[in-house]
């Protein structure tokens, strides 16, 4: 596995949502964030940020699994992220580019970003790597203050505005696609 932990962040970053709080699960300003009631996909659906990939959620049939048990840690990329992509995910004949595009993006567990900081910080190589549903590499790091997210292709994300708990998982956004769609149709 060479000085990267593969997997690190799994044992250290599934948290116990069994407490679901009335919370819009958004971190408050010291950085602690209650777990929202609310699913996912539902939290994707109601954010107005996230309207392109809530629309490729639905065309890729993965709505259902984001409303699910869970927990997963989505990679959420906002809608400014999609613009650069090739092809419309939305569109009925890119459903199997974007189901791959999305599992990119989804991990196993929930992971805050403070579980992802202390998987870094104990790492003497300062980055971790976890597996997503694609079977696909994501690697953390930190530049500054700012975590860095890249897929296996050097695709590259920083991790954006506040993480939002849900009942299944944790929303993170991050600021571009971690893995470009194929081209086609």
């Amino acid at each position: 596995m060479g000085s990267k932990m593969r997997w690190a962040l799994a044992p250290l970053c599934v948290l116990a949502l069994a407490g679901c709080g009335d919370g819009a699960g958004k971190a408050d300003g010291t950085g602690a964030a209650a777990p929202s009631n609310r699913t996912i996909a539902a939290t994707l659906k109601d954010d107005r940020a996230f309207g392109t990939l809530e629309r490729v959620l639905d065309n890729a049939a993965l709505g259902e699994v984001l409303a699910g048990t869970g927990p997963y840690t989505v990679f959420a990329p906002a809608d400014a992220a999609f613009t650069a992509s090739a092809g419309d995910l939305g569109d009925e004949a890119m459903k199997a580019q974007a189901a791959a595009m999305l599992r990119a993006h989804i991990v196993p567990g929930a992971l805050t970003r403070a579980d992802i900081e202390a998987a870094i910080a104990a790492n003497p190589s300062r980055a971790v790597e976890m597996r997503t549903m694609a079977n696909s590499l994501l690697t953390f790091s930190k530049e500054g203050e700012t975590l860095i997210v890249a897929g296996d292709n050097g695709a590259r994300a920083r991790l954006t505005g506040s993480e939002t708990l849900a009942s299944n998982g944790v929303v993170q956004p991050v600021d571009a696609l971690l893995v470009a769609p194929a081209p086609g149709g």
